[in-house]
């Protein structure tokens, strides 16, 4: 019989063997991502042409599809140049919102070799790169996630090194966004008869979480969507849109629906694709504490209108 340190130690190899597998598994993947992918189609290295069809694993069926027409869409579709979602006047420079838009597109634009490592399908990781094909999805979309405490202090060692400015740039802009977001709940709470600080502490005390979303150009956008119809599982989202047009989210996230006790609700969106120009986005999800408990307020629950919603620890519901 095998003693302890000989069976603890055959556990450490296989888990090590498993951890490679893992890793190596994610590498071949990361090299499949579609901008990656793009790239190289487009290289005068490779001399391939860019794909005149859509790949059969991108294509959703006629009902998960976007319309012909705008007309019929039933998704709230927020056109920001009508000023009805846009906040003016935030206190972001133009520099600040302008240096992060030129940091992201340019991280998609790095090789393949300065990327792979941080390609990951695991979703509990804070930091990770992952493509619209994880999970059986097919959407068309690669993704950045970066998680930061805050303050941010240490956290942005753990964010990509490349490119050189990449981490500078996102705190300098991270700083100012969750002001933004926390004087939007602030107004809210005051609109809605709650007192000023009512989303401050544990509610709003989690990670600010960033996810870079990028968007190659399509071969057919009419047959895919960069992102499913969905509603966010955060408190606050704020988004910087980037220049190329596309559904865009409002900044009302699915937690202010439960705490207002179906007051404010959540509105569901999704992203299209575009055939000529890549997109990038940048969106900022302001996150309560894992261990907050989250239900509906006191001050909007009576006899007459009673909870709507059971009350539920964070962290256990986003996993």
């Amino acid at each position: 019989m095998e003693d302890d340190a000989t069976m603890l130690s055959t556990k450490r190899r296989n888990y090590s063997k498993e951890v490679r597998q893992i890793a190596k598994e994610d590498a071949v993947r990361a090299r499949d991502m579609l901008s990656q992918y793009f790239l190289a189609s487009r290289s005068s290295e490779s001399g391939a042409p860019l794909p005149s069809s859509l790949p059969d694993r991108f294509i959703l069926l006629p009902d998960q599809r976007p319309p012909a027409s705008s007309v019929a869409v039933s998704l709230p579709v927020i056109d920001l140049s009508r000023g009805r979602d846009e906040v003016i006047n935030h206190g972001v420079s133009q520099q600040t919102m302008r240096e992060m838009e030129e940091v992201c597109e340019e991280f998609f634009r790095l090789p393949a070799a300065d990327k792979t490592a941080l390609y990951s399908e695991d979703r509990f990781k804070r930091n990770r790169l992952f493509s619209g094909t994880i999970y059986g999805d097919r959407y068309w979309r690669d993704c950045l996630r970066l998680a930061c405490a805050f303050p941010v202090g240490d956290t942005k060692n753990d964010w990509p090194d490349k490119p050189q400015s990449l981490r500078e740039v996102i705190e300098k802009f991270i700083m100012p966004t969750r002001g933004v977001a926390m004087e939007l709940l602030r107004l809210l709470s005051e609109g809605m008869g709650l007192r000023p600080d009512y989303f401050e502490g544990d509610l709003s005390g989690g990670d600010v979480v960033i996810h870079v979303n990028h968007y190659p150009p399509c071969p057919d956008p009419s047959l895919t969507l960069g992102l499913p119809p969905h509603c966010d599982r955060n408190l606050i989202t704020l988004l910087l849109p980037g220049t190329v047009n596309g559904l865009q989210v409002v900044y009302k996230g699915e937690w202010i629906n439960i705490i207002t006790n179906g007051m404010l609700k959540s509105i569901e969106h999704r992203a299209v694709a575009n055939s000529a120009l890549a997109r990038t986005s940048v969106a900022a999800f302001i996150m309560p504490a894992a261990d907050s408990l989250i239900g509906p307020a006191e001050e909007f629950v009576s006899k007459d209108n009673p909870p709507r919603y059971r009350p539920a620890i964070f962290g256990e519901f986003i996993r």
